[in-house]
């Protein structure tokens, strides 16, 4: 089964459409009513929904390690620099979310493209 995808205000809606398009469970910090939350809060959020976030903000790098070094749980971040494509990062989410098992969809940083 394949994970249910967040995403960051930063991410281009083009790839978000292209993931719908192709079958996957996709929402945004916008549609979620969360746009404006900081980083932090937003992370809890994808978490709250059982979701991977996806975010080309470099900001949730800082909060990912933190919470990477206090041991904490977090919803996996996966990250991509605004330099990636949106093919590339399609491509790329799309073979995470194909093959992510449940258990490996916290407490990690993956970084884009693979």
């Amino acid at each position: 089964m394949s994970q249910r995808l967040y995403m960051d205000v930063h991410v281009p809606l083009a790839i978000t459409r292209a993931l719908r398009r192709k079958g996957h469970d996709v929402v945004t910090a916008q549609e979620d009513g969360s746009a404006t939350l900081p980083d932090d809060q937003l992370l809890n959020r994808a978490g709250e929904l059982g979701s991977l976030l996806f975010t080309q903000d470099q900001d949730f790098l800082e909060e990912t390690a933190r919470r990477l070094r206090e041991g904490r749980s977090f919803a996996t971040v996966i990250f991509a620099s605004q330099f990636v494509s949106i093919g590339t990062c399609v491509r790329d989410l799309e073979l995470i979310l194909g093959s992510l098992a449940d258990d490996e969809s916290t407490a990690q940083l993956i970084h884009l493209p693979l």
